[in-house]
């Protein structure tokens, strides 16, 4: 084997990188103290929240915060919160536990994760110490709850260009804000907004600490939503409100800055979030399957419900992969940074900057794994699962909503290349040394790679193909199309694609391949099929997109020439996915759940 890398990864160069096995964590790795963690969670939505679920969706006057409340007595609200501000300080990867755990509790995990998300952080990572010694304590203990003032009418993904305007006083003590805000998660009971606002002719946003009780601040009743009913949603008006001068958040035209780095934990979050909502279907699609008799027998035992129970394990087994994957690349660059000398809040924000690729990639992943497998697990369901007294009738209509939250799927996709390529512009990624690499290979006999040993030689073998086809297309077309390139939508959703599928089956074969090593491969007979069973899926979605970009900008000979890279990158063995399939849906209709 070629001598590895042992420096830290940094964010995008999983394209470029061999990774090992040892380099990566894994769910199968919590220690007691997370896993403890990780069953208040679970006790605390079994007890307060599942039996409560109608009431939530109904909206019951004072029902939303009394939970958060509960919630902060357990001290669930300030997991990522330092102990001096009263919170418990867990780490990156343990706050994502909690995330996938609370995930289950629809609605109540929106107003959770909306609160001690883009709530608290932009306020823990940026206040002073007067503005943290004021409100953080009451944020962690739930006496006071939080909600995030970005979105308006008019700007949505182009959040930069809001219209809520803040003017100084004479006297210099305090700015006047008129604005309107939508789209307010905790909006109907927030204690503290985080609102942006430009002041003059800033060219940025700037971020104030208001709170709700403000003279001159209005709201418009609930919206009523296609999902999520209980998460309180509201326009906040804001009508000559004054703002206390020491209100400012960080510093002036600093808040476009604060928005997209909150964004970028909002993203990663959400995928713990929708990761918990896609066990629960699961379960619930395999207890369904198993009680639900049709023709004499029950449904678990058709082929076709197989199917859907199997390829809902695949996606979301190798999703979750992916997820702690990037949290633990997190927690180790947060912490690097502290060793330097950095203090723990500016690494944190640091740290989570470097992979903010990778927190696009898993908002992308994540919500559109949980909408695949909410929608079959009605399809399971039956006439049953369109009853909203189905378990999965309240999941489905509730999954809608993360393809939008924290900047849509189509922008978050556009986010991933250019990021990547923003880093190999300013020198920090070497991308077209190795583009141009395989660009040359194309040209020449293939050269014989170092071959991998093992039941999982012929995905490593795979995986190396799938990264040549990020670098043959994003290198061709950034050669290509140059300073259009931004406005190729479609290209850029190609090449995005490609690395989403490349950078879940990397980590899912990496996962696997560590299981195999630790416990032996009779033990891990159905991962062992779930990273086959992906490897061979994502080939030819990766082939696909692959032709598609390349047949936008390309042609000629220059086109035939990587179509064929492309086609020999992407090529598979013969293998039997349907009786991969059946070993994965056999195991999880015998254990009667989700216990991968």
């Amino acid at each position: 084997m070629s001598e590895i890398n042992q420096t830290a990864i940094k964010g995008g160069e999983f394209i470029i990188r061999k990774t090992v096995p040892s380099q990566i964590f894994t769910p199968e790795e919590w220690t007691e103290e997370q896993k403890m963690i990780g069953q208040m969670c679970d006790d605390f939505i079994a007890q307060e929240v599942t039996p409560n679920l109608e009431r939530i969706d109904k909206m019951e006057e004072g029902l939303m915060p009394s939970l958060l409340e509960k919630a902060g007595e357990l001290g669930l609200l300030g997991l990522s919160v330092p102990e001096e501000y009263g919170g418990m300080g867990v780490d990156f990867k343990t706050t994502m536990l909690a995330t996938e755990r609370l995930g289950t509790g629809h609605s109540f995990s929106v107003a959770y994760g909306a609160h001690t998300g883009i709530g608290t952080l932009p306020l823990l990572y940026y206040g002073n110490e007067a503005q943290k010694a004021k409100y953080v304590s009451k944020l962690a203990s739930g006496e006071w709850k939080a909600a995030y003032c970005l979105t308006e009418p008019g700007s949505g993904s182009d959040a930069n260009s809001g219209k809520t305007k803040a003017v100084l006083s004479d006297d210099g003590t305090y700015y006047t804000l008129n604005g309107q805000k939508m789209w307010i998660t905790n909006g109907g009971f927030a204690n503290l907004f985080t609102v942006f606002a430009k002041i003059g002719d800033d060219k940025n946003l700037t971020a104030f600490l208001v709170e709700a009780d403000s003279e001159g601040i209005s709201l418009n009743p609930e919206e009523k939503k296609m999902g999520i009913k209980g998460s309180s949603t509201r326009q906040v008006f804001f009508n000559n409100v004054k703002v206390p001068v020491e209100n400012m958040l960080s510093e002036r035209e600093n808040g476009f800055k604060i928005a997209i780095n909150i964004l970028n934990i909002g993203r990663i979050k959400l995928g713990g979030g929708v990761l918990g909502g896609a066990k629960m279907a699961i379960s619930d699609s395999i207890k369904y399957a198993n009680e639900r008799e049709q023709f004499g027998r029950s449904i678990s035992k058709y082929g076709a419900i197989r199917y859907k129970i199997a390829e809902q394990a695949i996606r979301t087994f190798t999703f979750e992969s992916a997820l702690y994957r990037a949290s633990q690349n997190i927690e180790d660059a947060i912490h690097a940074l502290v060793e330097g000398g950095m203090e723990k809040s500016k690494a944190t924000l640091k740290g989570i900057e470097q992979f903010a690729a990778e927190c696009a990639v898993l908002k992308v992943a994540g919500s559109e794994c949980l909408d695949y497998v909410v929608d079959e697990a009605v399809q399971i369901f039956g006439g049953m699962g369109y009853s909203a007294e189905s378990s999965v009738e309240r999941g489905y209509r509730d999954s809608r909503i993360n393809r939008i939250f924290e900047g849509t799927n189509e922008i978050n996709r556009m986010l991933t290349v250019d990021m990547i390529l923003r880093r190999a512009m300013k020198g920090e990624l070497d991308l077209m040394g190795p583009a141009m690499k395989v660009a040359s290979e194309l040209m020449s006999i293939p050269e014989t790679s170092e071959v991998e040993e093992g039941p999982l030689a012929t995905e490593y073998a795979m995986l190396e193909g799938f990264k040549k086809t990020i670098l043959l297309v994003a290198g061709a077309a950034v050669q290509k199309l140059m300073q259009t390139l931004s406005k190729e939508q479609e290209v850029l959703m190609n090449i995005a694609d490609i690395s989403i599928w490349t950078y879940q089956a990397e980590s899912v074969l990496l996962r696997v391949d560590k299981m195999i090593q630790a416990r032996g491969i009779d033990a891990c007979q159905v991962q062992l099929a779930i990273a086959k069973t992906y490897f061979y899926d994502a080939a030819d979605r990766i082939a696909k997109a692959g032709k598609d970009a390349i047949n936008s900008f390309a042609d000629g000979d220059e086109g035939r020439m990587m179509l064929m890279g492309l086609k020999r990158f992407t090529k598979t063995d013969n293998f039997n996915p349907k009786a991969a399939r059946q070993t994965i849906a056999t195991h999880l209709i015998e254990q009667g759940a989700y216990n991968l």
